[in-house]
């Protein structure tokens, strides 16, 4: 005989039962705690945003403008920027070929017009790979006519309101020969001679240099010198890559002999030493970059330099805080440090530092009195390789934006030693 309701409560004594005989829950661990938020932060992750700036840089990047500028066709390509600071932006057609014998030819012939009236033109013609890829020749010629180059008078006390202008038309033809020692070392020599001729500069918010300052205190400033020029050089390169560098070191060093032809009154020597270290860290995507440089010239008796190739500081490759040539000397020396990370792939920024002077006597190559800036900056990168430079400085005279389409510490062709402001 059941009794009323007996098989309802039958179940309600099995459930409780049930509930009795279960295992109690386990309490749940730090490692089930941290992935359970993770999984709760996945599903709340919302698409990357990103600046209308940033996403310019990056279909810029993506779409391969610059390569497609630069690469050209059949050897027809721009040729954008690579001429003297202050010329304004440069742009002109270039045919070049590195094909030409299998590879042991190559040829190179450039015209370049600025905005502002300067022009560059260029031939070339190098055998890089000769003996086993251990020599290498290269023939240089070039004509130049840069319209409006600064000058404020020489020595390192020479005054920003002092600014003037002056016109330099020069033609070179250089000849070098290298031989590399191992895979590190190169040792070269040049040969070659170079016609300048000065005159009155074009750019009407200045005075002309010939107007302003006597000719005492600027040789040559009304004479056409002919110059026969020889120079030695030598360089102990380990950079992972010299158009990119992200570590290791690169020591240069060449001694030059300008004699001159025409006048026997411009006569000079000239060292220039050149030293970069890389320093690199988290996987080589941040970078300590340090450079130190000098110019020391001499003379014989009482000859003099000409004021447009004594050496100069100034501008967006050694003292960015001061304007193109704003100091200039017989000799010089400056510091450069930055430090450099990357933002993403195509782009890298930098902050930096700069000290520098220029100096009548080389007894006075020292750390005294240095000139100095700071500032920060942006490289925008084509295979590793900077294609446009974009750096800010300050200095107590003030502020400089520079634009460059090439690396800080671009290295001068070897043998072309004309100097300053000639590039």
């Amino acid at each position: 005989m059941s009794l009323p309701g007996s098989r309802g409560g039958t179940l309600v004594i099995l459930t409780i039962a049930a509930a009795l005989s279960a295992p109690a829950q386990r309490p749940e661990t730090r490692t089930e705690t941290i992935q359970a938020e993770r999984a709760a932060k996945a599903q709340a992750l919302k698409p990357e945003t990103v600046s209308k700036w940033e996403e310019r840089l990056r279909k810029f990047r993506d779409d391969k403008i610059m390569e497609r500028i630069t690469a050209g066709y059949n050897g027809f390509r721009a040729k954008i920027g690579n001429m003297v600071t202050g010329a304004g932006f440069a742009i002109g057609p270039e045919y070049f070929r590195e094909d030409l014998l299998h590879g042991q030819l190559q040829f190179r012939t450039s015209a370049q017009f600025s905005f502002l009236g300067s022009q560059k033109y260029e031939v070339e013609t190098a055998l890089p790979k000769l003996a086993g890829d251990r020599l290498s020749f290269d023939l240089l010629a070039s004509h130049r006519n840069y319209t409006r180059l600064g000058y404020y008078g020489s020595g390192p006390d020479s005054e920003k309101i002092n600014r003037s202008n002056y016109r330099l038309e020069d033609t070179s033809v250089d000849a070098i020969g290298a031989t590399r020692l191992g895979r590190y070392v190169k040792l070269g020599g040049s040969l070659g001679t170079l016609y300048a001729n000065p005159g009155p500069g074009n750019d009407s918010r200045y005075i002309s240099t010939e107007q302003k300052f006597p000719l005492g205190s600027t040789p040559a400033i009304d004479e056409n010198v002919l110059y026969l020029r020889t120079s030695v050089f030598a360089q102990f390169d380990y950079r992972n890559n010299p158009l990119a560098p992200r570590k290791g070191g690169n020591y240069v060093m060449q001694y030059s002999w300008n004699d001159d032809r025409n006048h026997n009154l411009y006569n000079f020597r000239r060292l220039d030493i050149n030293l970069e270290q890389y320093i690199p860290f988290f996987n080589e995507r941040r970078v300590i970059a340090l450079r130190a440089k000098t110019i020391l010239t001499d003379t014989d008796n009482n000859e003099q330099i000409p004021f447009y190739l004594q050496p100069v500081l100034g501008g967006s490759d050694d003292l960015r805080g001061y304007r193109a040539f704003r100091f200039s000397g017989r000799n010089m020396v400056v510091y450069n440090a930055e430090y450099r990370w990357e933002v993403f792939a195509g782009l890298d920024a930098a902050i930096f530092a700069d000290a520098g002077k220029v100096m009548p006597r080389r007894g006075m190559l020292n750390f005294r009195d240095l000139e100095s800036d700071a500032g920060f900056g942006l490289r925008f990168n084509v295979r590793d390789v900077t294609f446009l430079r974009i750096d800010t400085a300050f200095s107590h005279e003030g502020f400089q934006v520079w634009f460059k389409f090439n690396d800080v510490f671009l290295q001068r062709r070897f043998g072309t030693t004309t100097g300053q402001p000639v590039y």
